[in-house]
């Protein structure tokens, strides 16, 4: 399993967070949401569940800062939407 790392709004996987292997990115919408906008993985990575895990681990800061998320990002509102586990974090 690869390492996750924790940037300035985003989660990634690799050495550099520039320039990462994987990564979703979220911005801050005031005090109360995260707006995921993008999710990214690299071909060498695809099919391993990666984008999920780094989903999870947006989902996890959520709730730890008490906000809701606003999945922008095609993937992400896939995902939140069927995983009935992360309606608590999704945004009305």
């Amino acid at each position: 399993m690869a390492t996750i790392n924790q940037g300035a709004n985003k989660f990634y996987i690799g050495e550099n967070v520039q320039n990462p292997l994987a990564e979703i990115t979220f911005v801050e919408s005031g005090e109360e949401r995260l707006v995921i906008d993008h999710t990214y993985v690299s071909n060498d990575l695809r099919g391993q569940g990666i984008a999920g895990q780094l989903l999870e681990n947006v989902v996890v800061y959520a709730r730890e800062k008490g906000k809701k998320i606003i999945p922008l990002c095609p993937y992400a509102k896939e995902k939140i939407e069927k995983k009935k586990e992360y309606h608590d974090v999704l945004s009305k």
